[in-house]
């Protein structure tokens, strides 16, 4: 989203947690934690328009300290999860609840509600760094993945464009591919022959619970097994907004090929 809007010519300060964290020339890096509201005043001199992650503490008091500024829109990264509707689901509620917070803040908003991020691909690193077979979870789910640069661009336009307000986005790629798909794509990039297996329920099951919340797990469970999630709908949204077409992910494996290498 930062290449992005510089790209277009934008002034854009970014907030980050290190001071040294890299950035485009010409932006200005601002120090400072969305857990933290205090630390977000300093830096709101001259801001019109913010892109708000979900799930933060404080978000209330945060979206308050904007609301006595200059800043006039929230771009919001929510999920797909978010139109469920489904507070019992944790995943889901952390989007439902940020999103309402700030639909109430009086501030002009946008929400982003994309599907599953190309890059979570990344997982797969380590098994490829050990042999050709890749093993992951839900393996009949079909999902049309996103690239996250297409989700930045659409947050981009969104940030500088009066036709995005009151509006929420679904975003997807432009492709619906299980597991197995893309591992074979994966394979015709790297020149390898990979071969994919999917993990049982109780297998992923276990792996998921060693990294994330048994709340978090649940919820996925849900999302994948029991069908109360649908990502496999291919939308017209990125194109629609941006006027280019979603990146394939083919292209965006040729484009971060030498991190699985």
């Amino acid at each position: 989203m930062v290449r992005a809007l510089v790209n277009s010519g934008e002034r854009v300060r970014a907030l980050v947690r290190d001071p040294r964290a890299q950035l485009p020339a010409g932006v200005e890096a601002a120090v400072g934690d969305l857990n933290e509201p205090e630390t977000l005043t300093p830096h709101l001199e001259r801001v019109t328009a913010v892109f708000l992650l979900s799930g933060y503490k404080g978000l209330e008091d945060t979206l308050a300290t904007m609301r006595r500024t200059e800043v006039e829109r929230v771009v919001l990264l929510s999920s797909s999860a978010a139109p469920t509707g489904d507070l019992s689901n944790a995943v889901a509620r952390y989007h439902i609840l940020s999103e309402r917070a700030v639909r109430q803040s009086g501030l002009g908003w946008t929400f982003l509600q994309p599907n599953t991020f190309m890059t979570n691909t990344f997982q797969w690193t380590v098994q490829l760094r050990h042999g050709d077979v890749i093993r992951a979870p839900f393996p009949d789910v079909r999902v049309a993945t996103i690239d996250p640069d297409d989700i930045g661009a659409v947050a981009a336009v969104a940030l500088t464009s009066d036709d995005s307000g009151g509006r929420a986005y679904r975003l997807s790629g432009p492709e619906s591919l299980s597991p197995g798909d893309r591992v074979a794509i994966l394979a015709a990039v790297l020149g390898r022959e990979l071969r994919f297996e999917g993990q049982t329920s109780e297998e992923a099951r276990a792996e998921m619970s060693a990294a994330m919340p048994a709340e978090y797990v649940e919820a996925f469970f849900r999302f994948f097994v029991n069908g109360d999630l649908d990502e496999s709908e291919v939308l017209s949204t990125v194109q629609e907004v941006t006027g280019r077409a979603p990146r394939s992910f083919e292209a965006w494996a040729r484009a971060h090929a030498t991190s699985f290498r």
